[in-house]
């Protein structure tokens, strides 16, 4: 052993490794356990001396030691083992039960020890592989990961991640950019869209591609509620990392894609997946610090669009000195980007854009502000710029009421922060997913159930009374004015002739009356049924409120258009309380509105036009506040003949003084308070009238809405089958009424609107063509408007000429109702003239209420003396002296 001081191979563990000669075949170690037990004079105690002071000596001429049997040693320790006898040999499916038992085991310790989520475990079936989950999922996954994927190139592929809730300690936005966990999100999703099914076990995703690439579109939206439920955990991540997990989404999605269709790539570069039906509802003045880089869903109504403009994504810089291209760099929505110097010959600029190379995306900003709906009384709406990109541009217009999914993130303002102090950053919303409130309400949101109850509806001979008597059920009478709303609620049917005039098809209603008799509260109603309205005041409303103005853009300091009311109402309703209050030159600014349906503008270079398809409902006070019935109705309001002609329908209310009308209205009242009490229970309606409940033939709100929506969207009547005869005898003969009493002139306006109501009552019925039916209806309508604005000597004249027409329809008992307390206020107003003071009894002659029910084609009235009408309005027929007494 004295050599092995000098060898360079010595070791501090006391091994001697002499070199190998150089032409030896052996390797050194070889050499020198040969060596090291050919010498048999060794001398043990220095052997054990060595063992002692420097180890144990692995390679020495006791190695073999090592391996002799030592009996009492080699026996198992009995703590622990079954000691009874048996075979304690495994067979293969006992060891594969066994190791799914002990793994179960080991995850509900890592579980309760608070290691991993309870709620995001995964659920593995009694029947897995017997490969550990690691390599089964990975074989699971080689398509997503590699198409050329083999068993002897397993092991170059990243390792699969299984607990990916698990973060190590990272945040989640930092997780989800490291490659392991991204490969495993991406993995993971594009799984989802592959293999996904429906409860009919349709590919609900491999659908959804296939229609999107037929209309060759970019946009895949995914239901955020159906991906949570099969993988909760990129569910979670998402909406606390959207801008990474979009990228991610993006990526995996093109190749799914892309597997699918090949060739879509000369089409498209890119598929953008949207997120849909997010769980949470945000209001914008609720958005704080909180929401920050967060996924969110917010709603509102787009009040400002601006143009759509090119936005950079990509970017590459000519180098003016050596040419060399810079880039790619790839452009953020916060800071403009700026290379350094020249990689090629060192320059620090300045450099030029590749205009060939850089790449541009379309780039649109538009202002969404709250519903007005939705705003506290005494608050002003707030508003949110949201940003657009790509496919997203265009896809509403001002006034649409929209629902918006997208990343809450903050930019650089320099305005903003020269006003505020500088750490103070403007916030935006970079849009990702934009639906529009129509959409849910269109016809096909209506599901299966409602068509069934919509046609069966449609089919009861006294649907149109039915849905009259369902408009506004908390306001007692005013039927008049119950169906001129409904018809204007389901509307006629626009005409565009050759594209050059067009010829609107909706139906402007005027309320005009007393004050406290339910005009706003009319309105109010219609605004919560309506599928889409907007509400405002003539006090509160001026001329570019009602139709557009204009103003510089923030974004690119141009001038642009701003929605007005009417704007916001294209399709839908506009609602204007208080219409008499607004000043002259704001009434004239909605002329052109009311009539041709457009709103034309001329200001700060921009001229165009806007579509204002609207029906517009006005309520209005009488001058002096009471309305005059010795006056014509012209004299009665303030409004030019230009606006009165463009209504359709002119309802004057009145709050006449009767004594049983008056006592009903009073129970109906307290009914009402009482019965929508907030804590009003079963036992408060037993004291209730029953005579004045619910009537069992009014429909169901939320089934009237779907039922209009439909009307509306699927009925289009024709009007050949109509009478025309009919339609130009009644024109001639109201002319000659007007001209002879000098009341509201009668245009051709006026036909048009026989046509739009027929229209209209023909979608009550749903029908396909306007019958003789809805014109008489139409007919009935547009002559108690006509009549009703007459002074009260014309029309009681006029009542009597246009007899047969107002009789339409009508309920016998309900009309002899009305001659009966026609000729009841005769004789009151007969006795205080002659006589004075209070009258507490009134009697009528019978043969004068037989005569006036004869002038009305009535000819049988013994039924009317029996019916709980003519009864609960306390008359009493005295046979004897031929007399109908009613006590007041």
């Amino acid at each position: 052993m004295a050599d092995n001081a000098s060898s360079p191979f010595a070791s501090s563990g006391g091994m001697d490794m002499p070199s190998s000669p150089s032409g030896g075949d052996l390797p050194p170690f070889q050499n020198e356990t040969d060596e090291l037990l050919g010498d048999e004079n060794e001398n043990e105690e220095e052997t054990t001396r060595i063992d002692e002071q420097e180890g144990e000596e692995l390679f020495g001429e006791a190695m073999e030691r090592d391996y002799r049997a030592i009996p009492e040693l080699d026996v198992y320790e009995s703590e622990g083992m079954d000691s009874r006898a048996g075979d304690f040999s495994l067979s293969p499916g006992a060891r594969r039960e066994a190791e799914i038992e002990m793994r179960r085991r080991d995850r509900a310790e890592r579980a309760a020890q608070g290691r991993m989520r309870r709620g995001l475990l995964y659920d593995e079936s009694e029947d897995e592989d017997l490969e550990p989950p690691t390599r089964r999922r990975r074989i699971a996954g080689r398509d997503d990961r590699d198409k050329d994927f083999t068993l002897d190139d397993e092991e170059e592929l990243p390792e699969v991640i299984e607990n990916l809730e698990d973060m190590k300690g990272h945040s989640v936005r930092e997780w989800v950019s490291l490659a392991g966990p991204r490969l495993e999100v991406k993995s993971r999703f594009k799984l989802f869209l592959r293999t996904f099914v429906d409860s009919n076990g349709q590919s609900v995703y491999r659908e959804k591609i296939r229609q999107m690439v037929e209309s060759n579109k970019q946009s895949l939206v995914v239901d955020y509620n159906v991906l949570a439920t099969e993988y909760q955990v990129i569910a979670y991540f998402l909406p606390e990392a959207p801008t990474e997990m979009l990228k991610i989404f993006d990526e995996a999605a093109w190749e799914v894609v892309l597997g699918l269709y090949p060739n879509y790539s000369r089409i498209h570069n890119h598929v953008y997946v949207r997120i849909a039906e997010l769980p949470l509802m945000e209001d914008l003045r609720s958005l704080r610090q909180l929401h920050l880089n967060q996924l969110i869903r917010t709603g509102g109504v787009i009040t400002m669009t601006t143009g759509v403009l090119p936005q950079l994504n990509m970017i590459k810089f000519d180098c003016p000195k050596c040419g060399f291209i810079l880039g790619p760099f790839y452009q953020s929505q916060n800071q403009e980007i700026k290379p350094g110097s020249c990689p090629e010959c060192q320059s620090n600029g300045p450099f030029e854009i590749n205009m060939e190379q850089t790449l541009y995306q379309n780039y649109q900003r538009v202002t969404i502000q709250e519903s007005p709906g939705k705003i506290s009384a005494g608050r002003l709406p707030r508003s949110k710029d949201a940003i657009l990109l790509a496919d997203l541009v265009d896809c509403c217009k001002p006034g649409d009421e929209i629902e918006l999914t997208g990343v809450y993130s903050n930019n650089y303002d320099g305005s903003l922060n020269t006003a505020n102090g500088f750490p103070v950053f403007a916030t935006v919303i970079e849009a990702n997913y934009v639906s529009k409130r129509d959409d849910k309400l269109a016809v096909s949101s209506l599901t299966d159930d409602d068509h069934r109850k919509i046609i069966a509806l449609s089919k009861d001979e006294r649907i149109a009374d039915r849905i009259v008597a369902s408009i506004a059920p908390s306001i007692y009478a005013h039927n008049d004015i119950k169906r001129a709303l409904a018809l204007a609620l389901f509307g006629g049917e626009a005409k565009d002739p050759g594209g050059k005039h067009q010829l609107r098809g909706d139906i402007n209603v005027l309320l005009c009356g007393d004050p406290g008799t339910a005009k706003s509260q009319f309105l109010k109603y219609v605004e919560k049924t309506a599928p889409r309205a907007v509400f405002t005041t003539g006090q509160g409303a001026s001329a570019v409120g009602l139709t557009a103005f204009v103003q510089r853009s923030p974004v690119t300091r141009e001038w642009t258009l701003e929605a007005g009311a009417l704007v916001l109402a294209d399709k839908g309703v506009c609602l204007i309380d208080e219409f008499d209050k607004m000043n002259d030159q704001d009434r004239t600014s909605i002329h052109e509105a009311m009539e041709q349906q457009s709103i034309s503008i001329s200001k700060a270079g921009i001229v165009t036009s806007l579509q204002a398809r609207c029906s517009i409902l006005a309520a209005a006070n009488p001058i002096g506040g009471r309305y005059d019935p010795t006056m014509t109705f012209a004299d009665n309001v303030d409004l030019t003949e230009p606006i009165l002609s463009r209504f359709d329908v002119l309802c004057v209310v009145r709050d006449t003084v009767d004594a049983v009308e008056d006592e009903r209205l009073a129970r109906f009242v307290v009914n009402s308070h009482v019965r929508h009490h907030p804590a009003a229970t079963s036992g408060d309606y037993e004291q209730l009238d029953e005579s004045l409940s619910a009537d069992e033939n009014r429909i169901p709100q939320d089934l009237l809405k779907k039922y209009i929506i439909y009307a509306k969207e699927k009925v289009h009547p024709k009007l050949h089958r109509m009478d025309q005869d009919k339609v130009a005898q009644l024109y001639a003969q109201l002319r000659r009424e007007s001209m002879a009493t000098g009341s509201v002139p009668i245009t051709v306006r006026h036909i048009e609107s026989v046509i739009r109501l027929a229209e209209a009552h023909a979608k009550m019925h749903l029908r396909e063509f306007v019958l003789d039916d809805d014109v008489n209806m139409a007919i009935r309508v547009v002559l108690e408007s006509f009549i009703d604005t007459q002074k009260y000597a014309v029309m009681r004249n006029m009542r009597k000429a246009f007899g047969r027409y107002l009789t339409y329809r009508r309920d016998n008992d309900e009309l002899l109702l009305f001659i009966l307390k026609q000729l009841v206020q005769d004789q009151v107003m007969y006795q205080r003239s002659r006589f004075g003071g209070e009258l507490d009894i009134v009697e009528v002659q019978e043969s004068d209420f037989t005569d006036r029910a004869k002038q009305m084609d009535v000819h049988s009235i013994a039924s009317f003396y029996e019916s709980q009408l003519f009864k609960t309005n306390r008359y009493v027929y005295d046979r004897k002296r031929r007399m109908i007494v009613q006590t007041l």
